[in-house]
């Protein structure tokens, strides 16, 4: 059931959420979270600045009440759920932004004021890292 990956800094997309909250999926039959993992993908390949971040890719992180979610994890970080993205480059971009932030933070809080406007608004929880609980 598990597969291992690599343990840095990584965007997790569900590949099996909804395209939005009234589709399931696109005429081709294809689910809005494997767009968003292609999404981020291609923006990711055009920008060296997210170099260090893996994008990884889940069946189903249980947030389907909001659609083409991600969890944002790393190392001894703070993890965080965001979801209610439209599937395209536009969120990709926003997404691979903060966590390029995130990535380079000490415990994984971005302050407020560097958040790109695309992820405000979709956050949905936030995950302790093993070991720890936030204050």
């Amino acid at each position: 059931m598990l597969t291992p990956v690599d343990d840095g800094p990584a965007v997790v997309a569900c590949t099996t959420c909804r395209l939005s909250a009234d589709l399931r999926e696109d005429e081709a039959g294809q689910r809005g979270g494997a767009r968003l993992a292609e999404a981020l993908r291609s923006v990711q390949q055009g920008d060296a600045r997210y170099a260090g971040i893996a994008v990884q890719e889940m069946a189903c992180l249980f947030a389907c009440k909001d659609h083409c979610t991600v969890h944002l994890r790393a190392p001894g970080k703070v993890g965080y759920v965001l979801g209610r993205f439209a599937p395209d480059a536009e969120a990709a971009k926003a997404i691979l932004d903060y966590a390029a932030a995130y990535a380079q933070s000490e415990h994984g809080r971005v302050p407020f004021k560097d958040w790109p406007q695309g992820v405000k608004g979709h956050f949905i929880s936030r995950t302790p890292p093993a070991g720890f609980v936030a204050a």
